[in-house]
């Protein structure tokens, strides 16, 4: 049992020498066990490239033009506003106890 042992050994590396020197660069091998080498651990975080930084442009802001209300006075619509109980024209009174008269604007007068 010993001697035949030791035939097949000898047979199994007489065989793999044969067979490496026909395959130019092949390799051929008998083991016994688990693997001879040792699973290789991920490389570490700062080896792989950073992600690329996305720069989103900004939106365009929207300007909404809200619907005007009814013409009064603070109300930018062309008109002029006159105060019969004060006799006076708006912005230079603040406050009409009689309401306001909305009056078609009038050009300043030439000298």
């Amino acid at each position: 049992m010993k001697r035949l042992r030791i035939f097949v050994t000898l047979s199994v590396v007489a065989a793999a020498f044969a067979c490496g020197s026909a395959n130019a660069g092949g390799h051929v091998g008998v083991f016994i066990g688990g693997p001879l080498y040792f699973p290789v651990a991920p490389a570490p975080y700062y080896y792989y490239p950073p992600p690329p930084v996305v720069a989103m442009p900004a939106a365009p802001q929207a300007y909404v033009e809200q619907g005007q209300a009814a013409a009064g006075p603070g109300q930018p619509s062309g008109s002029w506003y006159y105060c019969d109980a004060s006799q006076a024209y708006y912005p230079y009174v603040k406050q009409c106890p009689g309401g306001w008269r909305e009056v078609a604007p009038q050009p300043a007068p030439s000298n």
